[in-house]
């Protein structure tokens, strides 16, 4: 057994050791590589399928809507579902739709492959959640740092790969690859996480009854909505500023547009120090702190200029993966009582907001341009600040 596997089947301690942040990094990678990989290849697939931005955009994202409705479904019946085994079986399926989008006819199967690959994608991100916490792992804001520092790692490796991929065989046929490397999830998975017995949840009543008693928390729900609004910058951004890159006066190829996307590669340094600067400062100035940081950084991405352009995406990047480790670790710290529909119902704010950042942000590109679009994210980057700044500890909340 290889130290990584020995790491993932030691008991839980305290802390969180290089290896077992490796092992919580890769599978965040090997899970949500697919959700945002496509955002590189998006001109390319709009050109194949004689569409406009606004639609490839939305059916791109049409992903974050499975996810959306999977992140609630699992939070609610995985009560006995062995975990290792789940997480293994969501990815091993994850690779049908994956494969079966190099060979979509239409926009419309398209879209439906990609709700099918959020469904799956969003079983194995949760379960995993589900199965460190009952390790004693994510109630840590390190751990949880890490899972999103492996979120971070698939933006910037997978819209590089793809962007190189698709510059070799085609955009389509790129998404044979990724089929690939949800095998190699599933794979990771049954070698490195130890089986173990989901723990006891007591429900009462019907199981909706724990989302109505998490939405009537003021403190639950305002960190439901920062991250609701976090993913509608972000998914606004990113998948429309390729199409501003490939234009004139920049121009880019599809291979320098891949690289491109390295701006995330500070976010991979400064997302695992969400935990540490929460604790030291709370989580109102880190989320308020961090999406302001974003804000900042939209004015860059209206200059004609590509090294503006670069540092804005760069500091967009920064701020918004930051706040989401914020928000994330905020939900388990805050949430009474069953924890897993907490954050079920946080992960379906979170990605409804990405389905909604790329249909309203969309329309904003197509119907009156590049500035309308950063407007509409400045606006809602700045709400989430300002809910950002209300955020408390615990204690307090």
């Amino acid at each position: 057994m290889t130290d990584l596997a020995r790491s993932a089947v030691a008991p839980a301690m305290p802390g969180l050791s290089a290896n077992r942040s490796l092992l919580i990094a890769v599978i965040g990678f090997l899970t949500l590589v697919d959700l945002f990989a496509t955002q590189a290849i998006l001109p390319s697939l709009a050109a194949s399928y004689g569409v406009k931005p606004a639609q490839i955009g939305l059916a791109a994202n049409a992903s974050t809507l499975g996810m959306a409705i999977s992140g609630l479904l699992v939070g609610v019946f995985s009560a006995n579902i062995e975990r290792k085994r789940a997480v293994a079986l969501s990815l091993l399926f994850l690779s049908v739709p994956t494969a079966a989008l190099a060979f979509a006819p239409n926009l419309t199967v398209f879209a439906i492959l990609r709700v099918v690959q959020g469904l799956f994608m969003a079983a194995a991100f949760t379960l995993t959640l589900t199965h460190l916490a009952e390790r004693c792992e994510v109630r840590t804001a390190h751990a949880l740092a890490a899972y999103v520092t492996g979120v971070v790692a698939s933006n910037l490796i997978g819209r590089l790969t793809a962007a190189f991929v698709a510059s070799l065989v085609g955009a389509e046929h790129s998404f044979l690859f990724f089929a690939l490397l949800n095998l190699a999830g599933a794979a990771l998975v049954s070698v490195a996480l130890h089986r173990n017995t989901p723990e006891p949840m007591d429900r009462k009543g019907r199981f909706w009854n724990a989302w109505l008693e998490h939405l009537s928390d003021p403190a639950l729900r305002r960190t439901f909505a920062i991250g609701f609004l976090i993913l509608f910058g972000f998914i606004g951004v990113f998948t429309y500023v390729g199409f501003v890159l490939m234009k004139p006066p920049l121009s880019l190829s599809m291979t320098a547009l891949g690289l491109v996307f390295l701006v995330f590669l500070p976010s991979m340094i400064t997302t695992p120090m969400a935990g540490s600067f929460v604790r030291k400062r709370g989580p109102g100035p880190a989320a308020a702190g961090s999406l302001l940081v974003a804000l900042f950084g939209l004015g860059f991405l209206l200059l004609p200029n590509l090294y503006a352009v670069v540092a804005g995406l760069t500091l967009v990047g920064v701020g918004t993966f930051f706040a989401q480790a914020v928000a994330t670790g905020h939900v388990g710290r805050i949430a009474r009582g069953d924890k897993a529909a907490a954050s079920g119902l946080y992960l379906s704010s979170y990605y409804c907001g990405g389905l909604a950042g790329a249909a309203v942000v969309g329309q904003l590109f197509d119907r009156i341009g590049w500035f309308a679009a950063v407007a509409g994210v400045f606006a809602a980057l700045g709400l989430a600040a300002l809910l950002g700044v209300k955020l408390a500890p615990p204690e307090i909340a």
